[in-house]
């Protein structure tokens, strides 16, 4: 890894110069974080099921014209994707009620809403990632109106994919965010998904038990991320066959 200029650290991955112009490689850290960092473990094999994961989610979006980063799978830890602009917003997806949304409306969590719901958070840490209507992210340059229009409709058929594939395997597909990068090809500029799909990025409830198999499980002290992980991979036949994990977090001090 040393021998490879890093261009970006974050909570769970880095990111790396790709061995051809345009393109980086992205490594999956075992690294779990919850509360904009204030909560924080190292899981062993973390990094292998997401990057395992999201390599699943991303090839599935491709191949049904859903355009992505994602360029292939280098090994268990790494890929090779697209270098893009990110645009800076967390764009989430809601279906059920959970989370912060549960919170702010009084809702039970698990309450299923009458469509989609379709949110932006200001990609910043320090601020908490507010959420933010699309007056200001059209306001301050962040996307434009048309820009709006396709993200929200990238997201949409992201949430159709996502939502057929875990109800498949018997997993309820409450809420998820992605980020979306700009790429220019020529002179022409279009929107592509960007970042990860896995369940750091996802809540993802047992359809007949309600088990969470998704980063609320340490958020919440609920039981082994690993082992949840793992459940999520097994049901999608993407599970590696020589992972190891602990059998409960590393806390970091």
């Amino acid at each position: 890894m040393a021998r490879r200029k890093k261009i970006y650290e974050g909570k769970a991955k880095i990111l790396y110069e790709g061995p051809e112009p345009g393109t980086l490689v992205q490594y999956f850290k075992d690294d779990a974080t919850a509360y904009n960092a204030e909560k924080k473990a190292t899981v062993e094999g973390k990094g292998v099921l997401n990057n395992r994961l999201s390599e699943f989610f991303m090839k599935g979006l491709n191949a049904i014209g859903v355009p992505t980063h994602f360029i292939r799978r280098l090994n268990m830890r790494e890929q090779l994707i697209r270098q893009v602009e990110i645009i800076p917003l967390e764009v989430i997806v809601r279906n059920y009620a959970a989370g912060s949304m549960a919170e702010r409306l009084g809702m039970d969590e698990g309450t299923q809403l009458p469509r989609p719901i379709v949110e932006f958070s200001y990609k910043d840490d320090k601020l908490g990632d507010p959420l933010v209507p699309e007056e200001y992210i059209i306001a301050f340059g962040w996307a434009t109106q048309q820009d709006m229009d396709d993200i929200v409709a990238l997201a949409l058929r992201v949430n159709d994919f996502l939502s057929g594939v875990m109800y498949g395997v018997g997993i309820r597909l409450i809420d998820f965010k992605i980020e979306i990068g700009r790429i220019w090809e020529g002179d022409y500029m279009r929107l592509i998904v960007a970042d990860e799909i896995s369940p750091d990025s996802c809540r993802l409830w047992d359809i007949e038990t309600g088990q969470r198999l998704d980063k609320d499980v340490f958020r919440r002290d609920l039981g082994s991320l690993a082992d949840a992980y793992t459940e999520v991979a097994r049901r999608l036949g993407v599970l590696p066959s020589n992972i190891t994990h602990a059998p409960k977090p590393t806390l970091i001090n």
